[in-house]
Formats: C-alpha cells, sequence, structure tokens
C-alpha cells in the first residue's frame, strides 16, 4: 500500500472520528433533551440512546486501531506480532457493536417500531458478526503470513552461509 493511500485513509479515519465526537457532544445530547421534553423518559428511550453512544465507541475504537495498523504498514512492521493486539481488539469491537445493534432490535420490537426498522438492526447486526468473523480468518492470513516470512528468512540466512 502505498504512502498516499495511507495519507488518505488516515484523513477518512480523522473526519470520521472528528465527525462522530461531534455527534457523541451534540445529537446524543439532543435526542436526550427530546425525550426529556416529551415527558419523562422511559427505561426503553434511556436505553437507546446510551445503546446508541455506545454503538459509536465501538466505532470509534475500530477507527483507532486501524490507524494503528495503517501506521505498522508504512512502517513495515504490520507482519510482526505487534498487529494481532490491534485486530484483536478489532474483532472485539464489530462483535460488540454486533450485539448492540441486536439489543437495539429486542429494545425495538415490542414497541410502536416499525417491523422494518427492527428488522434492519437485526440484518445491521448480522452484518456487523459477518465483519468481525472476517477479520478472525483475516487475522488467521496474517498469522500465515507471518509463518512463512520467517521461513523465508531462515531459508535465506541458509542459503547466505552455503553461498
Amino acid at each position: 500500500m502505498g504512502n498516499a493511500a495511507i495519507f488518505i485513509l488516515k484523513g477518512v479515519i480523522a473526519l470520521s472520528l472528528v465527525g462522530s465526537v461531534g455527534v457523541q457532544a451534540m445529537i446524543l445530547p439532543a435526542a436526550w433533551k427530546d425525550l426529556d421534553d416529551s415527558g419523562a423518559p422511559t427505561p426503553e428511550s434511556v436505553t437507546l440512546v446510551a445503546l446508541a453512544g455506545a454503538v459509536i465507541v465501538t466505532m470509534q475504537v475500530f477507527a483507532v486501531c486501524v490507524w494503528r495498523l495503517l501506521t505498522l504498514v508504512r512502517t513495515g512492521a504490520v507482519f510482526s506480532s505487534a498487529s494481532f493486539g490491534y485486530i484483536n481488539v478489532i474483532i472485539g469491537a464489530f462483535a460488540v457493536a454486533a450485539a448492540l445493534c441486536f439489543a437495539f432490535a429486542v429494545i425495538l420490537a415490542p414497541g410502536e417500531a416499525p417491523p422494518g426498522l427492527v428488522g434492519l438492526f437485526c440484518g445491521a447486526a448480522l452484518v456487523l458478526g459477518g465483519i468481525a468473523l472476517l477479520v478472525i480468518i483475516m487475522r488467521r492470513l496474517l498469522d500465515q503470513a507471518i509463518e512463512r516470512d520467517a521461513e523465508a528468512r531462515l531459508l535465506r540466512s541458509e542459503l547466505d552461509e552455503v553461498v
């Protein structure tokens, strides 16, 4: 991956993080105020606002981990054990986001929410869980690449000794 692509992707991540902080600072409090103005907030509405905030946090965690992985790519150190910690956190963030989306659906289902909206949240939970599984597979591919890289280094050193 070229330095330009890494720079552009980091710019997109930075803008996303700024936007998500804006949502946390302005949109979630406005939603809370709207709930408060409409009467006593119900436990479901309080839970929905809290879940929305938690979903945003999972995506922020994901963005920071991708940023760190891009830094490892730029420095040529992505094929190292340092990558696994970030990848494990990414897997956890997507799994938590999937569970939170499903929780949204469960909270909305018995209420007056349209069935399509409940289905949309169930679908989002399924997609997010699928992404977590995909990242698990990609983690295994990284593990195999690191193993092959170690084998190649060993073979190069043996060849250097022979020559």
